[in-house]
């Protein structure tokens, strides 16, 4: 196979600088041997995103590297540099999680912001994300930054950039970063002379603030106090939550904590599972079985950053099964405002948000109860965008999407799964002290406020390749919207890129007041909602379905249940999807 000029050009510009030898015998090699990963490692940039980097690592232009990460982090210290200039000493905290070449990516950063006059605060070990959101406020810093890439495969590492709310980057610092780091076009123009002086490094003390902030918001200490022996099963799944999740839920009060030893160790190779998400039951397999063999009442999970939670309890049957992202986030949300209601909290001032592809169950709980909604872009960095507006008029109670990612209270200002593992176990014991499951707490929801049922399809095109072909799947769903799914006529079409609603019947269109997104959704006319979106940190367009009927009583769920699910998959089969 020929290799393409542009990229053999692009290549050859990195083999003719200053890089390391390694990184120059790995190109040679791929020039030799393998032309098309060399078109893969260099047809492109890897793109700073409003949220940083993420992408396989290797060598090239299109890969987390040494240089990839070094020209993004002296991007970031040039806008940094721009905004505060001489007025103050510039302050940036750094994490990074378990993945191969975290630490070491996470020392680049380091080295190159220390190198352009800025103090570092750097995790002298690796830890969960909500610990970097809450150091960024803690520290007082003008920015974070944590080496991650979240749930994806073991190829994978990541970037993600945070303002000094402890929040990811939003308008307008988003894409004015984005512009420096453009500029950035050669690793010549970055500094890696590291000053050490100017590298502090973190941690236990962070460690014990965080989870003694993180201990006032329990709501039920009595509760606990009379089910602090829940059997619960947890499993970090090789990442970072062994080093918070196990302390928290002993500091807010549980002593009958079950680790999963297998995935107890960090390890970026994650030699357990194919994949290190627990929205995936092959990757809670381990969990499961512990669970049942000891006949637990609770099983927790969470991803390598511990930012995201999956969760696990008994059915009807004492069956154990996965909760998925809409209903835990549900059921926190629910446990919440009740929680608040019974202790007087509510002063008409409190609100929740979530996003726009989550359960509207959870508006509906709110709805009820009095307390105000907000919803938002899929992206933690918009509900924290929501906080901030609102800080010192309004309160926050709570806030997740169906990703299984969660945050209760404002003290970390992103998905937070050491909290959220610590208040799901408080709700579960306040389940216990009712003499109910939280899987019949959840049914008791449905019968009060509906049955919801939703499911995601995820369509992965990986690649060059894979890449126009999702982009041409949203452009032919945008120019040539379905009239009508599995029978049902579509009622409104929404376009979060072109930013309006068109009612079909009606013929009018208002406007969407949101930031612009690429994500469609589509309503039907017996309500049920479709919603479309390219996934912003993985190769893969995702279709997130939701139905809803009326539930009458606990006795008929699973009949219900079960047609809702025959709905879902006939919607699914109709797009194409099955």
């Amino acid at each position: 196979m020929s290799i393409d000029p542009k990229i053999r050009e692009r290549a050859e510009k990195w083999l003719n600088g200053s890089i390391d030898e390694e990184s120059k015998n790995a190109i040679r090699n791929m020039m030799e041997n393998d032309p098309n990963e060399l078109a893969e490692s260099f047809y492109c940039d890897l793109e700073f995103g409003t949220g940083g980097l993420r992408g396989i690592m290797g060598v090239g232009t299109n890969r987390m590297n040494k240089y990839t990460v070094g020209m993004a982090t002296q991007g970031l210290a040039n806008y940094l540099k721009s905004v505060y200039g001489e007025k103050e000493e510039i302050r940036v905290a750094i994490a990074y999680d378990c993945r191969n070449n975290s630490s070491y990516f996470a020392r680049i950063a380091s080295e190159v912001l220390s190198a352009n006059g800025i103090l570092v605060f750097l995790f002298e070990e690796l830890r969960p994300t909500p610990e970097l959101s809450f150091a960024v406020r803690y520290l007082h810093c003008h920015s974070g930054i944590v080496i991650t890439a979240s749930h994806n495969p073991k190829e994978y590492n990541g970037y993600k950039v945070y303002w000094n709310d402890g929040a990811q980057l939003v308008p307008p610092h988003d894409k004015n970063v984005i512009i420096e780091a453009q500029k950035i076009t050669s690793f010549e123009q970055v500094n890696f002379n590291g000053d050490n002086e100017k590298i502090n490094l973190i941690g236990e003390l962070i460690d014990t603030a965080y989870l003694e902030t993180m201990a006032s918001y329990t709501l039920a200490p009595d509760v606990i106090a009379r089910h602090r022996d829940l059997k619960i099963v947890y499993t970090p799944i090789h990442g970072t939550g062994i080093t918070l999740v196990p302390k928290g839920l002993k500091q807010f009060g549980f002593n009958n904590i079950h680790i999963v030893e297998a995935q107890s160790t960090p390890d970026g190779n994650f030699p357990t599972v194919k994949s290190p998400n627990p929205e995936e039951t092959a990757a809670m397999e381990m969990a499961l079985a512990m669970a049942k063999n000891l006949q637990a009442d609770l099983i927790l999970a969470t991803d390598p950053d511990a930012d995201r939670i999956g969760v696990g309890v008994k059915d009807l049957d004492g069956n154990y099964i996965l909760l998925n992202g809409n209903q835990t986030a549900a059921l926190l949300t629910y446990y919440l405002i009740k929680q608040w209601e019974a202790k007087g909290k509510l002063t008409g001032k409190e609100f929740i948000v979530k996003t726009i592809v989550t359960s509207e169950l959870i508006s509906d709980i709110a709805k009820k109860s009095g307390v105000e909604y907000f919803d938002v872009l899929t992206g933690f960095k918009w509900i924290a965008a929501v906080i901030r507006d609102l800080e010192g008029k309004k309160t926050f109670i709570g806030g997740g999407e169906e990703s299984y990612g969660y945050m209760v209270g404002d003290f970390v200002r992103d998905k937070d799964a050491v909290v959220s593992s610590c208040i799901f176990a408080e709700c579960a014991a306040w389940a216990a002290d009712k003499g109910i499951t939280l899987y019949q707490m959840l049914i008791d929801m449905y019968v009060e406020f509906g049955l919801f049922k939703e499911k995601l399809v995820n369509v992965v095109r990986k690649g060059m390749s894979g890449q126009a072909e999702i982009k041409a799947m949203m452009d032919n769903y945008r120019s040539n919207p379905p009239k009508e799914i599995a029978g049902c006529k579509v009622a409104k079409v929404a376009d979060y890129l072109l930013q309006k609603t068109t009612d079909l019947i009606a013929g009018t269109t208002t406007p969407i007041d949101l930031p612009k997104s690429d994500v469609l959704q589509f309503f039907l006319e017996d309500g049920s909602k479709i919603s479309v979106r390219p996934s912003g940190t993985e190769p893969k367009i995702k279709f997130y379905f939701s139905i809803k009927s009326n539930l009458a009583n606990a006795g008929d769920f699973k009949a219900e249940d079960a047609k809702l699910e025959k709905k879902a998959e006939e919607i699914i089969v109709a797009m194409g999807l099955r």
